[in-house]
C-alpha cells in the first residue's frame, strides 16, 4: 500500500498525519508513506524526526480577504499542484489522505487529475477551505467533531500518537518530572501556547510566577521557538519554574502536569481529554472562533475552564486559577471529567478506513479502478496535461491489459434488391418488383441496339466473356452521353480606378 499524507504548516495539521502514519505502518509495515510538506511549516523538522520522508512542494498560502496578493494564487497553485502530482506518480499512490492546511488544496487537485482516491479529515468544528474542496472531491470524509458541517462526514475524532493515546499519567509522573527537573510532591502547572507560542500566555505566567511558586505550584513553561527570550528568570528559593522553547516528548509533559493553561487548538483539546488533563482553555483572540468551539464541549462537561484571551491577566491566575490548583480533590475530579470526553483510538479507525478504501479501489471491476497515475505520451508532473484528461476509457489498464473498448456497432443488413425503400414511390409505369431486379446480361435493355454475341468484342465496355477474356459481366446499352459544355460566368467588368480620388465625399472631375 502506498499512501501519501497532505497536512504542513502547524501542528494541528502534521500531528494527526503523523498519528496516522504510524497506525498505517502498525497495520501494514511495507507500506510506501509519502508526506506532502513547504519549506516553511514545521513539518521540516517533524515529519524526519518520525522517520517518514517529506516531499516538499511550493507553499500557496490564500489571503484572508481581497488584496493584490490574490493575482498571483492562481499561478503558484497551478506549479504546486504540478509539483504535487509528480509526488503522486513517483509514489504510484493508492491513496491521498489530507489534513487541511497549506499542502492539502494542492494535493487534493492533483489526486482528482490522477484519479487516485481522496480522503479527509477535517479535525476542527468549522472546517478550512482546503477540506471544504476536498470534501466535494470525495465521499470519504472524517471529523474530529460531530458537531463538524460537511458533506459526506462522518465522526471519528482526532488521530493523536499512540504514546500519548495509551498514557498512563500516574505510573510515568515521577519519571517524567524527574526528566524536566521537577519535584514529585508539588502540584504542576503546564504551559503551553502550541507549537508556535502564545504570547499573551506569556506575559501573564511571567507576571504570575511569584505567585505561583510561593503557593508551592511548579512551573513547566513552554514558550515557543521565537519566544524563547521572554521567559523571566526563575529567583532562587521556591518551586522549580521551567521555562523551554519546545517539548518533543508532550507524552513526557502532560505525565508531569496536573493541570494546563493553553489554547484550545483542536489537537490540544484532543490530546488533554485523552490523557484526562484538565486544562484553563484560553481560545485565540482572532480566526473564526473555532478554538472556542474546541474548548465548550470539555468545560461544559466539566473537564476544564475557559477564559478569554483578554481576561487572562496575572490577577486572573492569581484569583480563579491558583485556587483551583491547589484544590486536591476538585482537580482530580475534573481530570476523570475530561478523561470521559476523550477518543484514544481514532487513529486506528482512520487507519483501517484508509485501508478499506485502498482494497476497494483494488477489488473493483476494470471499468472503475483507478487509472495509471501517469498516462503514455503525457507528462506527468504537469496539472494540465491533455493526455491526462483523455477519457478513463482511452488510458491504459493497470497491468498493461488492453482497453476493451465500446461494443462493436450493428452492421447494417443489406436491403433485399428486390424490395423498395420504405416510402419510396415506384416510377410510372414501372412496377415496383421490376424496378429493383437486375437486368439479365443476355437480353438488352428496352429502345436500346442489340448488344454483339457473347463471344464478339464489346464496340462500348471491351470484349465479352470467353476464354482469355474477362470473366465479369457485360453491361449492355449505350454508353453514358458525354456531358454538354455549361456556359461559363459571365465577365467581370472592371471596377472604375479609384486613383487619385478621395477616400470620402464626390470624386474629382475629370478623374
Amino acid at each position: 500500500m502506498r499512501v501519501v499524507l497532505a497536512g504542513g504548516g502547524s501542528a494541528g495539521h502534521i500531528e494527526p498525519a503523523l498519528a496516522l502514519a504510524d497506525a498505517l505502518r502498525e497495520e501494514d509495515p511495507g507500506g510506501v508513506i509519502v508526506c506532502l510538506g513547504t519549506e516553511r511549516g514545521l513539518e521540516t523538522r517533524l515529519v524526519p524526526m518520525r522517520g517518514y520522508e517529506l516531499a516538499l512542494i511550493p507553499a500557496v498560502p490564500m489571503p484572508r480577504a481581497v488584496s493584490p496578493a490574490l493575482i498571483a494564487v492562481p499561478g503558484r497553485l497551478v506549479g504546486a499542484v504540478s509539483a504535487a502530482a509528480g509526488v503522486l506518480d513517483r509514489v504510484r499512490a493508492d491513496v491521498l489522505v489530507g489534513f487541511g492546511g497549506y499542502v492539502a488544496t494542492p494535493g487534493y487537485l492533483a489526486a482528482r487529475r490522477r484519479h487516485v482516491p481522496i480522503v479527509v479529515h477535517e479535525a476542527n468544528p468549522r472546517p478550512g477551505l482546503a477540506n471544504k474542496l476536498g470534501a466535494r472531491l470525495t465521499g470519504h470524509v472524517f471529523t474530529g467533531n460531530p458537531s463538524t458541517q460537511l458533506a459526506h462526514a462522518t465522526y471519528l475524532g482526532i488521530p493523536i500518537r499512540r504514546e500519548i493515546a495509551e498514557l498512563d499519567r500516574l505510573a510515568l509522573g515521577d519519571k517524567a518530572r524527574a526528566h524536566f527537573g521537577l519535584r514529585p510532591d508539588l502540584p504542576v502547572l503546564l504551559v503551553t501556547g502550541g507549537s508556535q507560542g502564545a504570547q499573551s500566555l506569556n506575559r501573564a505566567v511571567s507576571a504570575a510566577i511569584g505567585w505561583l511558586r510561593s503557593a508551592g505550584v511548579q512551573v513547566l513553561h513552554v514558550t515557543g521557538p521565537r519566544n524563547a527570550g521572554e521567559a523571566p528568570a526563575a529567583p532562587t528559593g521556591g518551586a522549580p519554574y521551567i521555562p523551554v522553547p519546545y517539548v518533543d516528548r508532550m507524552d513526557l509533559a502532560y505525565a508531569a502536569a496536573d493541570f494546563a493553561l493553553c489554547r484550545a487548538g483542536a489537537m490540544t483539546c484532543a490530546e488533554l481529554t485523552a490523557v484526562g488533563l484538565p486544562g484553563a482553555f484560553v481560545p485565540l483572540p482572532h480566526g473564526n472562533g473555532e478554538q472556542r468551539l474546541n474548548a465548550e464541549p470539555i468545560v461544559a462537561g466539566g473537564g476544564g475552564l475557559l477564559v478569554e484571551d483578554a481576561d487572562l491577566t496575572p490577577e486572573w491566575i492569581r484569583d480563579v486559577l491558583l485556587p483551583v490548583l491547589l484544590d486536591i480533590d476538585r482537580v482530580a475530579n475534573m481530570s476523570e471529567a475530561a478523561a470521559a470526553l476523550g477518543r484514544a483510538d481514532a487513529d486506528r479507525q482512520l487507519a483501517r478506513a484508509v485501508i478499506e478504501i485502498v482494497r476497494a479501489g483494488e477489488d473493483a471491476p476494470p471499468g472503475d479502478r483507478p487509472v495509471p497515475a501517469t498516462p503514455p505520451g503525457g507528462n506527468a508532473g504537469h496539472w494540465f496535461d491533455p493526455a491526462s484528461r483523455r477519457n478513463p476509457a482511452e488510458r491504459p489498464r493497470p497491468g498493461g491489459q488492453p482497453d476493451p473498448g465500446p461494443p462493436p456497432m450493428p452492421r447494417r443488413q443489406p436491403r433485399p434488391a428486390s424490395q423498395p425503400m420504405p416510402g419510396e414511390r415506384p416510377l410510372p409505369g414501372e412496377p415496383p418488383m421490376l424496378r429493383r431486379q437486375p437486368w439479365p446480361a443476355s437480353q438488352p435493355m428496352p429502345g436500346a441496339p442489340p448488344g454483339p454475341g457473347p463471344n464478339l468484342p464489346d464496340p462500348w465496355f471491351g470484349p465479352g466473356p470467353g476464354p482469355g477474356n474477362d470473366t465479369r459481366p457485360r453491361r449492355d446499352g449505350p454508353p453514358w452521353p458525354e456531358a454538354e459544355p455549361q456556359p461559363g460566368p459571365a465577365p467581370r467588368r472592371a471596377a472604375p480606378s479609384r486613383r487619385g480620388q478621395p477616400r470620402h465625399g464626390r470624386p474629382r472631375r475629370g478623374a
